[in-house]
């Protein structure tokens, strides 16, 4: 395991020495697929504890490997072959990187002599992927490997969590030499902050004090820190109100008084709406985010701002803080705790009033039904959550049904909610979701996907069905491509250039699924999305797939336009909420 004492040397190949890396690192699963340039790892792990489960795409392998990382806190693994097989891994790698994801991904390379010759299936991956990763490596010697695999997953899962990739030759991998396992991980140019310094706590702790209408502004680094509790404890302390971004959503429990729900473009009314008439902002784990902000200018523009990051470059990088403070957000938050104890705060009864009747006059609303009587999308997802509770892992794709998604499950645990914020990556859903039910074999998981996401990677339920991986997919099928057609409707005139799926003809999903070793079920009134949620829930030892038939042009409101300011919000087409200015 990591930081134990080494052993003796022995002699290996660097194939033996990468798998015994692997098994050192504590590794208890990777996702990948064989090919020539990786081909002399797979002989060894062949005989190794480490579970190998063979994906159907790379790409698949990444995002597995990021919802596994998710899932349990521990660095998620990936592995393919070099050329087409490296490249494939750089969606994920990019995801994985905007969104603070730990993984490691290890490729092949073609042979050191070969390199920059454009040899049968060479790629420059580690040039290719150095803008999409927080570090990666070329290694060309046997002896190196060890040292590097130890690295990555220090690098990977430290500081801000990202990706990481090691990029080996296949003559590194096929020589032989000593196994040299490093004792700790020195790099003298890698050193995160993650005590935050004492004296920014002390004076953000006043700040808050002294502050009339403050915001919590909630990121995905307080999921990362593992720092719930101490969110919780801290907003109970001091009677502030708090949003979470897409990222962050289960960070802070929905069902609480004091929470906002979901901040930015389809953000909650109350919470864009609190940050809009805030005077002071304490955002933590979190980057200012354009899909939060709208138009840079407008965003919170009465509020001075305390802004906490472990990475340093994010603060300051879009909106510039009054107070900066780096570290971990655990750690901040718990100083905070600390810090605010014997502190004589500001009353904050009027500002949680006036923000409670945000709440109540402009909830996240709904019609059970549509008019031409077809299933409203947002009451499936509703019902999803209700019946699978709290407890449940979601992942969800990326378009109208992550929205929604957003609004309407249960977010009251951290760590249950995985989507693509950051790139926005079509195809996430159903293998995150495989790669979060081997991390958490005892948990339901639900990918939440719509019917064109679905089709970009629905191949990795093969994968499910022949390694036991029994997720659930409920596949929203609105027959287009729904958030590129919602702004086709406004803001083109109606005018469906290529979002048409035509999905409700081609494919059967439930046929579908049921030639890839899945159930597949359909549900097309409200009637019947009870009943086949329920049969989902009773099968649990095959992948099951739920095609929701639903109305075609539901639309994710409220919503900001693109480049406009929060504050002309709309919840519906021509309906924006009235505020009330005396909280100013």
């Amino acid at each position: 395991m990591a930081g134990e004492t080494p052993t003796a040397p022995t002699t290996m190949t660097g194939a033996q020495a990468l798998v015994a890396s692997l098994e050192r690192m504590g590794v208890d699963v990777v996702f990948g697929i064989p090919g020539g340039a990786i081909l002399p790892a797979y002989d060894p792990l062949y005989d190794s504890k480490v579970r190998h489960i063979l994906v159907r795409h790379e790409q698949g392998a990444g995002h597995a490997a990021e919802g596994y990382a998710v899932a349990t806190g521990r660095v998620g693994v990936c592995i393919a072959t070099s050329g087409p097989g490296a490249t494939n891994l750089v969606t994920p790698l990019a995801d994985a990187y905007m969104d603070s994801v730990p993984i490691v991904a290890i490729t092949g390379q073609v042979n050191s002599s070969f390199i920059g010759t454009d040899a049968f299936q060479e790629a420059d991956i580690r040039g290719i992927t150095m803008p999409v990763t927080k570090h990666n490596y070329l290694i060309t010697r046997t002896e190196d490997i060890p040292k590097a695999i130890k690295e990555a997953f220090h690098i990977a899962s430290t500081g801000r969590p990202g990706p990481v990739l090691v990029d080996i030759s296949k003559d590194a991998l096929v020589d032989s030499a000593r196994f040299v396992w490093p004792a700790q991980v020195k790099m003298a140019s890698y050193r995160p902050t993650v005590r935050p310094h004492l004296g920014q706590v002390r004076q953000a702790a006043k700040m808050i004090a002294e502050a009339e209408r403050p915001v919590l502004y909630i990121g995905g680094g307080v999921l990362k820190a593992r720092a719930s509790e101490e969110l919780k404890t801290f907003v109970e302390m001091t009677g502030i109100p708090v949003v979470t971004t897409l990222m962050a959503r289960g960070a802070f429990p929905d069902s609480h008084d004091l929470a906002l729900g979901m901040p930015g473009m389809h953000g909650a009314v109350a919470a864009v709406g609190a940050i809009q008439r805030s005077d002071l902002l304490i955002a933590i784990g979190t980057r200012f985010d354009d899909r939060v902000t709208g138009r840079l200018d407008s965003f919170a523009p009465l509020a001075k701002v305390i802004h906490a990051d472990i990475d340093p470059a994010e603060i300051s990088k879009n909106r510039v803080a009054d107070l900066p403070i780096v570290g971990d957000a655990k750690a901040v938050l718990e100083g905070l705790i600390t810090a605010s104890q014997d502190l004589q705060r500001t009353d904050l009864t009027a500002w949680q009033t006036w923000v409670d009747s945000l709440k109540r006059r402009y909830p996240t609303r709904f019609d059970d039904q549509t008019e031409d009587g077809s299933l409203s999308p947002q009451y499936v997802i509703r019902r999803l959550g209700e019946i699978s509770g709290p407890e449940t892992i979601f992942a969800a794709g990326v378009g109208q049904h992550q929205m929604w998604a957003a609004h309407f499950l249960p977010f009251e645990r951290p760590d249950k909610w995985l989507n693509s914020g950051g790139l926005g990556t079509m195809g996430y859903c159903v293998p995150a979701a495989m790669g979060a039910k081997v991390g958490q074999p005892d948990a339901v998981v639900w990918g939440i996907d719509g019917d064109g996401c679905f089709q970009m990677t629905n191949q990795e339920l093969v994968t499910c069905a022949l390694n036991d991986i029994p997720v659930k997919i409920a596949v929203i099928n609105n027959e287009s491509l729904g958030m590129v057609r919602q702004w086709q409707t406004l803001f083109y005139e109606g005018r469906y250039s290529n979002t048409d799926l035509q999905s409700r003809r081609i494919p059967d999903f439930p046929k579908l699924a049921e030639a890839m070793g899945a159930v597949g079920l359909r549900a097309e009134t409200v009637d019947e999305v009870d009943e086949v949620i329920n049969q989902a829930m009773a099968i649990n030892d095959r992948p099951v797939v739920v095609e929701f038939v639903v109305h075609k042009d539901a639309m994710v409101w409220p919503m900001v336009a693109a480049g406009t300011s929060n504050d002309e919000i709309k919840i519906a087409r021509d309906l924006a909420p009235e505020w009330e200015e005396e909280v100013l």
